[in-house]
């Protein structure tokens, strides 16, 4: 019994470990960035979902994860933010883990995704 609960709390610490990998924005800090243009957004939801509306200015993941490194700014310290579906998504972790190799330091991940966008009324791009 002892061996099982130290599993399980071992499990539970690399799950929070991992999930905190990248730093949480909100829908608001994320409508800021896509206004000021000072940060790079990718869309992970697949083509589908990003032709039918996406985040402005999203770079649809898809198209890019081959060749990330030409799609995203040569100033590793913009900042880059990837989102999926919604908060039980974690598509995103594709391409920001992709960011974070090429060495992108400033990467975040916005939980509420595309469902969470789109709860909060802001504009989508088609």
């Amino acid at each position: 019994m002892k061996k099982l609960l130290a599993l399980v709390a071992s499990l539970a610490v690399a799950v929070t470990t991992f999930a905190g990998e990248f730093p949480d924005v909100s829908v608001k800090e994320v409508s800021k960035l896509t206004e000021s243009k000072k940060a790079v957004i990718i869309d992970v939801n697949g083509s589908d979902s990003f032709k039918k509306g996406r985040i402005p200015g999203a770079l649809n993941f898809e198209e890019i994860k081959g060749d990330m490194a030409k799609a995203l700014p040569a100033d590793k310290n913009t900042p880059i933010v990837a989102y999926c579906g919604g908060p039980k998504c974690s598509a995103y972790q594709a391409a920001a883990s992709k960011a974070k190799d090429l060495g992108y330091t400033n990467v975040k991940h916005m939980s509420a995704g595309i469902s969470g966008w789109k709860e909060a009324g802001m504009k989508l791009e088609k």
